[in-house]
């Protein structure tokens, strides 16, 4: 029996990979993600906001870790109090005894949100944080509330409860078990709201229990208007239904402010849902915070207090990691940073836009969080007769050709210029940028200067040469 010992995985050839991550692992994500310059590499290292491969590259990574990395690779500060935690051989979980790390971490994401957003959970994926966030709302109604509303571009994470409230085609396209009955509102759109409110009602009553919605959609790069969500807080009020802001790849400053809804003054959602940046880069880390008075009525008493629980809740090193993020991001002023970047790129990326016009349909963004639209409308007209040419497993999904022209520009760019991108897979798929908050200026400017020299190849020809690498070969 041979079992790999940590120095032989980090011998591995990235062909051995492959070979067990077919075997072993999931066999669609090798033939999906080898398609690309990336998914035939391996990393030997990664700091700040480069990534080093075994063959000698430094990547400029333009993704954050989807989300994860405001602080960058490996922060300094971060490596340093795990180090610690481990050397002295701190306590990691135990259910029989309170936890200092927690007690900390819970008032310091109090002390840095407003209102008496105070009571929070802490789990481990962004998915974990919504899915208690709605049972919290379920119980709050003590079951007696039916519905939850959700926006027509949602995407809440991919467990069962959270994929039912999920409308993003990324995974709505296959219907999971419809465990929880939820409605679709258009997004940013507050009169399908009210539709809805009203067709719901039973016995005159509300039958909604919660509305969760993502104030800054992150897959899509849109954002709900500050008139949006002061009505929507308004009929949540008069309706005594929960309102829920996901913001689990927005918060931490992703998106400038410390969370996108504090763009708003007073402006309190009943639950925020964060995560993503939370663990620094380091460790997975979620949360739900709530208002108190939500908090007490649904787990506020001896019989329900350990109802939404689980084993790997408040891991030590995990909440001591985030209670340094945090602590990070306010005393280095990511809010700052954060704002700077945006004024830096939004500028270039619409000077971009005015330069191919026909290529580039819309800038969208905020704080490190960035991308441009590519102009696929003309996708299906000129680019149809690939359709028969593009094998089956690839010809089957209806934005085919628009992901391809989309992932041409993503391909070029690693390429040709060591720069890791990825696209939004919801409206309009975007081209994304989500920098950690340490990017440097001229990494910025790197950057536009690359994906300038990419547009100007032409659509055409960095398509071609996409499908003669990665389809045809």
């Amino acid at each position: 029996m041979k079992l790999f010992s940590i120095k032989d995985s980090e011998n591995l050839e990235i062909k051995e990979v492959h070979d067990l991550y077919k075997k072993f692992v999931n066999s669609g994500q090798v033939e999906l993600i080898s398609k690309f310059g990336f998914g035939n590499e391996l990393v030997e290292r990664s700091e700040k906001n480069f990534i080093y491969t075994k063959s000698g590259k430094k990547i400029f990574d333009f993704t954050g870790g989807i989300g994860v990395l405001n602080h960058g690779h490996n922060n300094e500060r971060i490596l340093k109090a795990r180090e610690s935690f481990a050397n002295l051989k701190k306590m990691e979980v135990h259910k029989n005894y309170f936890s200092p790390y927690v007690a900390a971490l819970s008032h310091n994401i109090a002390t840095v949100l407003p209102g008496d957003l105070n009571i929070s959970y802490l789990s481990n994926s962004g998915s974990d944080a919504n899915e208690g966030a709605l049972k919290l709302a379920y119980k709050y109604h003590n079951g007696k509330r039916e519905y939850v509303l959700n926006s027509s571009i949602s995407f809440h994470g991919k467990k069962v409860i959270a994929s039912n409230i999920t409308s993003s085609e990324e995974t709505s396209y296959f219907k999971f078990q419809q465990n929880v009955k939820s409605l679709a509102f258009e997004y940013n759109n507050i009169s399908s709201i009210e539709k809805l409110v009203q067709e719901t009602r039973k016995n005159g009553q509300s039958n909604i229990y919660a509305i969760i919605v993502e104030p800054f959609s992150a897959s899509s790069l849109l954002s709900c208007s500050k008139e949006f969500l002061f009505q929507l807080r308004k009929i949540c009020d008069e309706e005594d239904i929960v309102l829920i802001f996901d913001e689990v790849y927005t918060g931490w400053t992703k998106t400038g402010e410390l969370f996108y809804f504090m763009n708003f003054p007073d402006l309190i959602p009943d639950i925020v849902t964060s995560g993503k940046s939370l663990g620094g880069g380091k460790a997975s880390i979620s949360a739900y915070t709530c208002r108190e008075k939500f908090f007490k009525r649904a787990y506020g008493n001896l019989r329900d207090a350990t109802l939404h629980s689980s084993t790997f809740n408040a891991l030590g090193e995990e909440t001591i990691t985030a209670i340094e993020a945090v602590n990070i991001l306010i005393e280095e002023d990511y809010i700052k940073k954060s704002k700077n970047i945006f004024n830096i790129i939004n500028p270039k990326l619409k000077e971009l836009m005015n330069k191919y016009p026909k290529i580039i349909k819309d800038v969208r963004g905020s704080g490190t969080l960035n991308g441009v639209v590519i102009n696929t409308d003309f996708a299906d007209k000129y680019f149809q007769p690939l359709i028969s040419l593009i094998p089956s497993k690839f010809a089957k999904d209806r934005y085919a050709i628009k992901k391809i022209l989309v992932t041409s520009i993503i391909s070029s760019l690693y390429d040709d210029h060591n720069i890791l991108t990825f696209y939004g897979s919801n409206v309009d798929l975007p081209l994304k940028i989500s920098v950690p908050v340490i990017t440097k200026e001229e990494d910025l400017t790197y950057f536009v200067d690359s994906l300038d020299k990419v547009l100007a190849r032409g659509v055409v020809n960095n398509v071609t040469k996409f499908l003669k690498k990665n389809i045809f070969k």
